[in-house]
């Protein structure tokens, strides 16, 4: 007979290889969706709910760097077996991504069900994998769905699970999480912030806001760090905890960075010129190729000195893709624009970061000086960043002062450099401008205010 993929066991077999990942011999992405649409149609009459699910290694790209792209490869084959040998009789495992997987269960009802079907994948794939004379350990997150109703169809659910899924990651490694009602709000809600967001970049409506870097002996500002503020005429303020996650996921930061540089640049031109610039670059822009040659451009554009630009990074973005995020860092420094490790201590190898990369400064996290007075390890941690860093010849500034005694604690304990609400909190361009005014008032700063 013949078909639209031949004839017989030939045809057959194109078929197969079609609906097959060729590494793991799980179905692939379209092999599952086929089986979901066959029981969305096989229960269109009488919805009885399942579970859809989407399953993501977490870290595999840093494992398959350290191992090698066939290691990676083996691990996913170990993981596939795992995963197939974990399905009963009506459940289907297949392979949809890189290190992506999903999974249905026909027979699995309620939310409750759900998440401890899924909680089990995840212990089966947090044994040690065999990489050959060492092993390698692996954590995944889930996300999954649930078909309640008939007008659900087969890209709603998985859109689900994948929103599910995101909230997993973003809780933590090894996480499940099933979609809720809220999910789907908080999601809606995303997209309106998002769309508002882009017309707001379009418009040139994001502001920088500059909260000042101080001499803590002096109590005088030596520079300011750049903040993005927007506030939207339907949503009203946005706070940049909302809407910088959203940049960074949608894809539109680069382009609110860029804004936010050139008017930043723009507004501290007329700044004394001993004063820096402090300005923050995403995980996302760290591994662009093209961000260097970007901010280049707009401090060209705009007349600033690279000598007075401070880049903060953190060290999230460090790990995602290391030689790229050297190679935009040496780019920068090479200049004269200097680069900051913020949010030092919150990583997971932060000393190991600090030998493979030059920093000029180092900023200590705020969770650290807002327990300096009460906690005898908070003390100690500091204590010893400060002695680190004097050996290493880096600058210092300690972030989210808010007391005269956290000051008066850092500077016993030899901390230069300082930032927090004791200080000043960000504020505009122009109130920046009065701000200098009244502080560097017959001072010694060569200063164009």
């Amino acid at each position: 007979m013949q078909t639209m993929f031949g004839t017989g066991q030939a045809g057959r077999e194109r078929t197969d290889l079609a609906f097959t990942d060729p590494l793991t011999g799980l179905g692939n992405h379209r092999r599952f969706f086929d089986k979901v649409e066959r029981l969305i149609s096989d229960r269109a009459d009488d919805p009885a709910p399942f579970t859809v699910g989407i399953l993501d290694l977490d870290g595999f790209k840093p494992i398959n760097d350290l191992f090698g792209h066939k290691a990676g490869d083996d691990i996913l084959v170990q993981v596939a077996m795992r995963l197939r040998a974990s399905m009963d009789g009506y459940s289907t495992v297949c392979r949809i991504g890189a290190d992506e997987f999903a999974f249905l269960y026909p027979m699995v009802f309620s939310e409750e069900a759900a998440a401890g079907q899924s909680r089990m994948l995840t212990e089966i794939l947090s044994a040690p994998y065999d990489v050959g004379e060492r092993t390698a350990r692996l954590s995944a997150s889930v996300g999954c769905s649930l078909f309640c109703s008939g007008d659900e169809t087969t890209e709603i659910l998985i859109d689900k699970a994948e929103t599910a899924l995101y909230h997993a990651k973003r809780s933590g490694r090894g996480r499940v999480v099933v979609y809720t009602r809220e999910m789907e709000e908080a999601a809606k809600r995303a997209t309106r912030i998002e769309q508002a967001l882009r017309r707001a970049v379009s418009a040139g409506d994001v502001e920088p806001h500059f909260q000042p870097i101080v001499d803590l002996h002096t109590r005088r500002a030596v520079g300011f760090e750049a903040l993005a503020r927007w506030a939207d005429p339907d949503l009203g303020s946005v706070t940049p905890t909302v809407f910088i996650p959203i940049a960074e996921e949608r894809g539109i930061i680069g382009q609110l960075s860029q804004l936010v540089l050139r008017k930043a640049t723009e507004a501290a031109r007329s700044w004394p010129t001993d004063l820096f610039l402090s300005f923050n670059l995403s995980p996302s822009q760290l591994v662009d190729q093209n961000t260097g040659p970007h901010i280049l451009a707009i401090l060209d554009r705009t007349g600033f000195d690279p000598r007075r630009l401070e880049i903060e990074i953190t060290e999230t973005g460090l790990m995602n893709d290391p030689a790229l995020a050297e190679k935009t860092v040496e780019d920068l420094r090479r200049v004269g624009i200097r680069v900051a490790l913020d949010d030092f201590g919150t990583g997971q190898s932060s000393l190991g970061r600090l030998r493979e990369f030059h920093f000029d400064k180092l900023k200590i996290d705020r969770t650290f000086v807002s327990s300096i007075l009460d906690d005898r390890p908070s003390e100690h941690i500091i204590r010893a960043i400060l002695a680190m860093c004097e050996g290493l010849g880096m600058d210092v500034v300690a972030e989210g002062i808010e007391l005269e005694a956290q000051a008066a604690r850092l500077i016993q304990f030899g901390c230069a450099g300082g930032q927090g609400y004791l200080f000043g909190k960000p504020v505009d361009a122009d109130a920046t401008l009065d701000y200098l005014r009244d502080t560097f008032r017959g001072g010694s700063h060569a200063s164009s205010v």
